[in-house]
């Protein structure tokens, strides 16, 4: 496995290194997702205007509150300088230190769908990863005497479910947002394939460029044998008590998440946004360049 540190030196643009940086944001969502999972889902904390005290202090929801704040701290601790890092929220404070003299990487932009993922996450996959626990939350309510409205949804642990959204959309951001490595690996690699298609703006050539079936369908698979693994319980005697690959019980009980959720957020919502940073990226990668600087890269990505 690769090391994602930027100033270890190697060649950040190694397409080698990007699968390893990936593969391991892969484990970091899925586990994000585990721990999210044991908690309901909690609606109140996406609902702008939900709580008095928050608006008070400026933000619109509890969640977006959590954000900003942590946000604030990490961007005080140079996190944001980083290529590969992308807030939540605007207007954050400058670094405490002088930035680190990061190499030049990726070509200037400004592209950042965080709003998107917000949106995605929290109407769609919190909703589905926490089904089980919400269920079960309902359950103990009936058991309790409270039926109806009440009985759903709300377990109350407001600030134990935002660490962990935080933590969540931190990462789902860096795995999106690398698709603007895979991009410029990929131009650097055969600009004369991709620069007609920028000068012309066609997003479907630029995205039939970029997509690689075979890796996409080994991605699905070896997400849903790490979700189906990761979801099992191992008990004392090294027995795996959990989900199967298929998403179905093993020893009759049920895993610690929905790996048909975990397969179901890439295929339908992580991959396809990360395919339109990929290519929204290489529609502004001649940004600035003069005719001669272009003519040069056509030259250099041209097969003898």
């Amino acid at each position: 496995m690769q090391s994602q540190n930027f100033m270890m030196g190697g060649d950040p643009l190694s397409l080698d290194r990007i699968r390893s940086v990936l593969i391991r944001l892969e484990d970091t969502i899925i586990f994000t997702l585990i721990e999210r999972a044991q908690f309901a889902h909690n609606p109140k904390i996406y609902h702008r205007g939900a709580f008095p005290e928050i608006t008070e202090l400026g933000s619109s929801s509890w969640l977006e509150w959590f954000l900003k704040e942590i946000e604030t701290f990490h961007a005080k601790a140079r996190r944001y300088t980083s290529p590969d890092e992308y807030p939540f929220t605007q207007n954050l404070p400058d670094p405490v230190l002088p930035p680190l003299s990061f190499p030049k990487i990726l070509f200037p932009n400004k592209i950042n769908v965080n709003p998107s993922i917000l949106q995605l996450y929290t109407c769609s996959v919190v909703p589905r990863i926490t089904r089980r626990a919400t269920l079960a939350l309902a359950t103990m309510k009936r058991a309790n005497g409270i039926s109806g409205d009440a009985e759903f949804e709300d377990d109350g642990n407001y600030g134990s479910a935002a660490t962990i959204d935080v933590e969540a959309l931190q990462a789902i951001s860096k795995r999106v947002h690398y698709g603007k490595f895979v991009s410029e690996a990929k131009f650097i690699e055969h600009p004369a394939a991709f620069i007609p298609h920028i000068l012309n703006p066609n997003r479907a050539a630029l995205e039939a460029l970029i997509t690689k079936p075979e890796v996409e369908r080994r991605l699905l698979l070896r997400l849903r044998t790490k979700a189906a693994t990761y979801a099992q319980d191992i008990v004392q005697e090294g027995d795996a008590v959990g989900a199967t690959q298929n998403g179905a019980g093993v020893n009759g009980k049920s895993g610690k998440i929905d790996v048909d959720g975990v397969v179901d957020l890439y295929e339908s919502w992580i991959i396809p946004l990360t395919k339109e940073v990929e290519v929204d990226y290489l529609l502004r990668r001649l940004d600035g360049l003069s005719q001669e600087e272009i003519d040069k890269l056509m030259q250099k990505g041209r097969k003898a």
